[in-house]
């Protein structure tokens, strides 16, 4: 998962204000904190002492509740925050700065109704300031409504058009419509208007990864790192690009460095984990999926990949048991009914796999991969009639793919419909010549119609691919003599994705906090 940091670029309005008199008192110095000379519980003690003072105009009283509720949302107590604003706003009903920010501390708590409801007030209040709409246009993109945020980021950059955040904002609204070039245009403006923005070269560079230009991506990692290297989130997104082009220790340092910045940088600990499950280091694996649980224990991603790693050292219950946890907490993440139906064909549980896969179809309805694992489960099933309707519909929607080709392939074969088998696994070869399910099967169709000397060839050609492929097939119900062999143990489909997520997304992109 990438994370950029559009989540987040939000604009307070108006901190620092201070009250309508000649000479500050300290504690009115402490509250105002300019340029952020003072703690935040320093600034939080000094409005306090302001507002109990009994000394104050209602307008001054305001101001005080204000800067204190900037100061609780300094410190992620958006709780407190929204209260200081709330009273700042009965003290003053057109105090628009105070409805700006109280829509931020409500957008963290994802009060997303009444974070629009004082952007909405704000605007009324004050409809030249480019602000809360930039702001509005974050709520939108929170809610996926991605065409509202960019009528909004377009506004404020109309009222605006050297405001690098609300360009920064509209760039990664357009990155999460595919509109990749686009987003990059607004990245590559608000660099020229600020070369020091960080933040915009760690977006230019998901929006690099995402459409696979790779070295620039990483080109923008370095040159976000260079102006921030205190900030987690361009080596986390790095390491992404290193992990996809496999080079997963380069990957587990760039994680690691994320993690030694921000401990409780979960998203980072997922990657990592999925990095060491790469290079089938399972037990470390588990450990930082482990950690990513403790610390947020609904993060459903971290069930679904622990799931993964279990699988991968063949313990199938604790695995399943991590993807009915990652459904409980997201009954439409996808990935956990895939995952948990191939958990199930390593247990022969073939109604359960079929039952998942159907339910993956629910989810993803023109999803080719979802159609051709339930047309496999099917066919070890010996539900064959079925498996091909289900490897037919995958190929009409996703045609010369060799992993169906070969799912199909299987299909006829245990039908006994052996030139139909062949022609299926001749495709599969032509598309993927090493697939060794794919000869092995075509062997055992060669000589069950006669061609021994063909059969035999590719028979030993996938054998010296994969030296166990006989008992693979023996699992499915295959031999080459023909007769059926019940109890071996069952493998997942031969190439068949286990639809493990790939790190991205931050904020999912690679996400964002």
């Amino acid at each position: 998962m990438r994370f950029g940091l559009w989540l987040g670029v939000f604009a307070t309005l108006g901190s620092a204000v201070s009250p309508a008199s000649a000479q500050m008192s300290q504690n009115w110095q402490w509250c105002v904190n300019k340029d952020d000379r003072f703690s935040v519980d320093l600034a939080i003690s000094g409005c306090a002492a302001v507002i109990q003072s009994g000394r104050e105009t209602q307008k001054n009283l305001a101001i005080a509740f204000y800067d204190r509720g900037n100061a609780y949302e300094d410190k992620r107590d958006y709780a407190h925050a929204v209260a200081d604003f709330t009273q700042a706003i009965q003290l003053n009903p057109r105090y628009a700065d105070a409805y700006n920010n109280r829509g931020n501390a409500n957008r963290h708590l994802k009060n997303y109704d009444s974070a629009l409801a004082d952007f909405n007030e704000a605007i009324r209040l004050n409809q030249r300031d480019p602000v809360p709409f930039n702001n509005r246009g974050l709520v939108y993109a929170d809610l996926h409504d991605y065409d509202r945020a960019i009528g909004d980021y377009n506004e404020a950059i109309r009222l605006n058009p050297r405001y690098v955040l609300a360009l920064n904002n509209r760039g990664n609204a357009y990155v999460a419509k595919k509109g990749y070039d686009l987003g990059i245009a607004d990245f590559t403006e608000a660099i020229r208007l600020n070369p020091n923005y960080a933040a915009a070269y760690n977006d230019r560079g998901i929006a690099y990864d995402d459409k696979e230009d790779y070295d620039r991506a990483v080109a923008d990692y370095n040159e976000a790192i260079r102006l921030d290297p205190k900030d987690p989130f361009p080596y986390n997104n790095r390491g992404n690009v290193f992990e996809a082009r496999q080079d997963y220790d380069r990957a587990i340092a760039d994680y690691s460095e994320a993690i030694r910045i921000d401990p409780r940088y979960t998203v980072a600990l997922v990657n990592r984990g999925a990095a060491y499950k790469a290079k089938s280091d399972y037990d470390r694996a588990i450990a930082d999926y482990d950690e990513a649980i403790r610390i947020d224990p609904t993060y459903v991603r971290a069930f679904n990949n622990r799931g993964l790693a279990y699988r991968a050292k063949k313990d199938d219950d604790r695995a399943i048991a991590n993807y009915d946890e990652a459904i409980r907490l997201d009954p439409t993440y996808s990935p956990a009914y895939s995952n948990r139906g191939y958990a199930y064909e390593d247990k022969k549980d073939y109604d359960r796999a079929i039952a998942d896969f159907t339910k993956l179809l629910e989810l993803k309805p023109d999803d080719p991969a979802a159609y051709n694992s339930r047309c496999w489960a099917r066919a070890l099933a010996g539900q064959l009639g079925a498996a091909l309707t289900d490897c037919d519909e995958s190929l009409r929607l996703r045609p010369d793919d060799a992993n169906t080709l070969d799912s199909r392939g299987l299909a006829y074969l245990k039908l006994g419909r052996f030139d139909e088998a062949i022609a299926d696994y001749d495709a599969a070869l032509q598309l993927t010549p090493g697939l060794a399910s794919s000869l092995f099967g075509r062997g055992v169709a060669k000589m069950r119609k006669g061609d021994v000397d063909g059969g035999n060839a590719d028979i030993a050609a996938a054998k010296a691919i994969q030296a166990d492929i006989v008992d693979d097939f023996a699992g499915y119900g295959v031999t080459v003599a023909g007769e059926s062999a019940p109890g071996a143990p069952q493998p997942p489909a031969p190439g068949v994705s286990t639809g493990s997520p790939q790190p991205p997304a931050p904020g999912s992109t690679s996400g964002k906090p």
